[in-house]
């Protein structure tokens, strides 16, 4: 049976899960959301996902949101993209989560406030705060990197997938890579995986369909 991902190409937390299915090989196709068009406000994407958000996996019987849980069910399901040890695999939660908090919330709200408001309404002192707290998140995952190649063990594991998610996104939140040496190495070596692709390319929904 085919999974099936609601999703849209801008959304950096939809692109992980896409990754990860993709990565671990699951047959999976992309169910194209109009974000910005309010579909996830409409009583009908409520039905599928009480929260109002994308991603949502439907595997069978099994509909799931949230792009950790999400990327967890594939790791499980594939057995490929995990710790091969009970402790490894807490490291990979343990990225994950500090992703999930430091990292990706932070890049996209600071992304969307940026990119996808009206120039007048985006509140320059709240992209500024954010941006110095994004800088604490990249030193933390730019000096773990400078001693490993992938952040957990000896593979590529749905950790990577998680926290390079955003940084693959050309529009711009405050992040250059040539300023992040060893991030920039690390995501030079997912994007020559064979499995990877550009978000724009992996998902439906582009900002030039918009323009």
């Amino acid at each position: 049976m085919v999974a099936m991902l609601h999703c849209f190409g801008e959304s950096g937390n939809a692109y992980k899960v896409a990754l990860a299915l993709t990565f671990a090989e699951v047959d999976w196709q992309p169910v194209f959301v109009d974000f910005f068009g309010g579909e996830t406000r409409t009583d009908a994407f409520r039905a599928l996902n009480p929260m109002g958000e994308v991603p949502v996996l439907v595997d069978g019987d099994m509909t799931l949101s949230q792009s950790g849980a999400i990327m967890d069910y594939v790791s499980s399901r594939s057995g490929k993209l995990g710790g091969r040890s009970a402790i490894a695999r807490r490291e990979v939660l343990r990225w994950m989560f500090w992703d999930n908090h430091k990292l990706s919330g932070l890049i996209g709200s600071t992304r969307f406030l940026m990119n996808f408001l009206p120039a007048d309404k985006r509140p320059a002192e709240v992209i500024a705060f954010q941006q110095t707290r994004l800088k604490a998140s990249y030193t933390v995952l730019n000096d773990h990197l400078a001693n490993h190649a992938w952040l957990v063990g000896e593979a590529v594991s749905i950790a990577d997938l998680s926290c390079c998610g955003y940084l693959f996104y050309p529009e711009p939140f405050g992040f250059d890579r040539k300023d992040w040496p060893h991030i920039d190495a690390w995501l030079s070596r997912i994007a020559a995986m064979p499995a990877w692709k550009h978000p724009y390319e992996l998902m439906p929904g582009n900002p030039s369909d918009r323009a």
